[in-house]
């Protein structure tokens, strides 16, 4: 697993045990299904882009992954906005998410220039 898959991964880790720490309730249950999916499925999508089957299937699957990443970002920063969980795991994991944005969306843009 290289560096960045990794990384991908430990945030999908990190933004589920947060998750665990949200009180139920039927508004709340909307942005918990919505950041579970979007944060894993920027690790995963990462993941399939690494056995690409072509130079256009790598940037699908890492654009992919920087949407579901960009997406993680915005509910984040509701469960912030809203202070349904602890301030400063969330703000790490905000700050996590941008940086992964920019690096995700680097690759993207270096491998359309190549």
């Amino acid at each position: 697993m290289n560096d960045l898959a990794l990384r991908l991964f430990n945030f999908g880790v990190k933004v589920l045990q947060l998750l665990k720490k949200i009180k139920y309730s039927e508004v709340n249950k909307v942005i918990i299904n919505q950041l579970t999916k979007s944060s894993t499925s920027s690790g995963a999508n990462y993941e399939e882009s690494q056995a690409a089957s072509s130079k256009a299937d790598f940037i699908n699957k890492v654009n992919i992954s920087l949407k579901e990443m960009r997406e993680s970002n915005y509910w984040l920063r509701m469960i912030k906005a809203v202070e349904i969980a602890p301030l400063e795991e969330t703000n790490f994991l905000i700050n996590e998410s941008e940086e992964l944005k920019k690096i995700l969306g680097k690759i993207v843009s270096k491998s359309k220039l190549k």
